[in-house]
């Protein structure tokens, strides 16, 4: 195996001690970057995964720098006045159940570092075209309550997770292993592992419960029908009972300069308006961790990994693609069901039939007239999102990979569908397909938000059995297309630097679960 040694090509203007310019020959004065000649270890991508991957290098002692290719910080956590003057739209990332739980920001001082949550006083309403509306409440037993026949078997399904939601969290976000409490994840898993239709039909029969569990299962992005939607469905329904599904105050890039501002103040340095294009322009480290999709590495480092890794990395396979509309109003959306005007998040997609062909036609490549939307209104419980008086939307639903056809007016549809007068209060909208989101983050390949598709032969062992690790010494992958994937929670960075820790420094992280290796099912 060979090692990762960079010796790095660009052309060193002498500072002082242990320092140096590092620009290739097309680089003018003003985008110069002062590093220092060689680090313990280098980061490529300041996503959530990337900095949290630097923030457990640097904790543990060692000096590490991050290259970010855009001029801002944050990956899938950004946010930017994209319609007009004042108003404050999430980039991707908005609602964050995940982050909140993240057993690695909860440990984190992020708090001092400026990360403020808010909980809206409903996760998730879903309404329906008779008016009604389910309801995703914080309470477990007030949400059921307001399922009819279907109380009690919603109970049955989500209470024994919200029970034992911080026994198993530790092993829903993170790589296969053996379980920390095995009773409780055989339970869970059992469910879990089947489809959300399957599991619906069994349990449900009331249209709203089915419709329901149909919008939590769909942030899987794959067909209802599919293995292992169920456990979306279930892992995010528990979430909001347990966690909530809060919003960040000032919007989801505080996420990430929460991260980056702690990683500051260890040690870490942070270089942004950088993109590597390969392994030969980074410092000489004895570790580098690549917060990017297997296509990307491909790019990166294809001339130091064997024939038959790459071949392996070529064969990964990205999802469906999301188009997102960012919407600035005059007034909040004037919902039909008065439930939808208290809640974080709303899902348009009617009932669990109307969602299941949706989902399906994106999969197989086929467009949708009422595609099914995921829409957050952010501003309706934080005021720092807009001018006083007026509101954001964020929503998006799934098409096609790397789908060309607008979705803007199809969207607006599904909203007005259950926001009759939506259109009369739009001041600017701002429209982003699958390539303009991949085209502003290189990791949304073809508009895939999760970093690849989570289908059963790629949920667990994700992009390859190696998980982290590649065949080339001290060279690793920490972004969302490593286990446990999507989401912002930092995971997949913390468990890819303690590895590397182990690997390639011989030594342990500190932090919650310093005892355990990221790859003790690695075949």
């Amino acid at each position: 195996m060979s090692q990762v040694k960079h010796q790095c090509p660009l052309a060193p203007i002498p500072l002082c001690a242990g320092e140096e310019f590092l620009a290739s020959p097309a680089e003018s004065c003003d985008v110069l970057r002062v590093v220092k000649r060689a680090y313990d270890a280098v980061v490529i991508g300041a996503g959530p995964n990337g900095l949290s991957a630097a923030v457990v290098l640097a904790r543990a002692g060692r000096s590490v720098v991050v290259f970010e290719g855009e001029n801002e910080i944050g990956g899938g956590a950004r946010s930017a006045e994209s319609t007009l003057p004042g108003f404050v739209h999430d980039v991707c990332s908005a609602v964050h159940p995940l982050a909140a739980a993240s057993p690695f920001f909860r440990e984190l001082p992020l708090a001092d570092f400026g990360l403020e949550w808010i909980q809206p006083p409903i996760p998730m309403a879903h309404p329906l075209d008779d008016g009604s509306a389910a309801v995703l409440e914080r309470s477990l037993n007030v949400t059921a309550a307001g399922l009819g026949r279907d109380a009690e078997p919603y109970r049955d399904l989500f209470a024994p997770i919200t029970r034992n939601w911080e026994r198993l969290l530790t092993d829903f976000l993170a790589p296969p292993r053996l379980p920390s409490h095995p009773l409780a994840m055989l339970s869970f898993g059992a469910r879990a592992l089947r489809s959300a239709r399957a599991v619906a039909d069994k349990h449900f029969r009331e249209i709203k419960t089915r419709a329901l569990f149909a919008g939590l299962a769909a942030h899987a992005m794959l067909p209802l029908e599919d293995s292992l939607t169920a456990g979306f469905g279930l892992v995010l329904g528990a979430a909001g009972h347990a966690v909530g599904w809060p919003i960040p105050r000032g919007g989801a890039q505080k996420i990430a300069d929460a991260l980056a501002n702690y990683l500051r103040s260890l040690g870490g340095e942070i270089i942004t308006g950088r993109r590597i294009e390969s392994l030969e322009e980074l410092p000489e480290a004895r570790a580098v961790l690549c917060d990017v999709t297997p296509r990307q590495l491909l790019r990166i480092a294809g001339r130091t990994l064997p024939e038959y890794f790459r071949a392996r990395l070529a064969r990964y396979r990205y999802g469906m693609g999301a188009f997102k509309v960012d919407w600035a109003l005059d007034a909040p959306v004037p919902w039909k069901n008065e439930a939808c005007r208290r809640a974080g998040t709303v899902h348009l997609g009617g009932t669990l039939e109307e969602i299941a062909e949706s989902e399906r036609a994106a999969w197989e490549g086929k467009s949708r007239e009422q595609p099914f939307v995921l829409l957050a209104q952010p501003s309706l419980f934080d005021p720092s999102r807009a001018p006083a008086g007026k509101h954001t939307v964020w929503s998006y639903c799934h098409v096609p990979h790397a789908s060309a056809e607008d979705m803007t007016e199809k969207i607006a549809a599904q909203i007005e569908r259950f926001a009759p007068g939506f259109g009369a209060r739009v001041l600017a909208h701002r429209s982003h397909s699958p390539a303009e989101m991949e085209s502003r983050n290189p990791n949304l390949v073809g508009g895939d938000i999760n970093g690849g598709a989570a289908t059963l032969d790629q949920f667990f062992f994700r992009p390859t059995r190696r998980l982290y690790a590649t065949p080339v010494k001290g060279l690793y992958l920490c972004s969302a297309s490593t286990p446990p994937g999507g989401g912002v929670h930092g995971m997949c960075g913390y468990f890819a630097a303690i590895k590397a820790l182990k690997e390639s420094f011989s030594s342990r992280a500190s932090g919650f679960e310093n005892e355990k290796s990221p790859d003790a099912l690695e075949g």
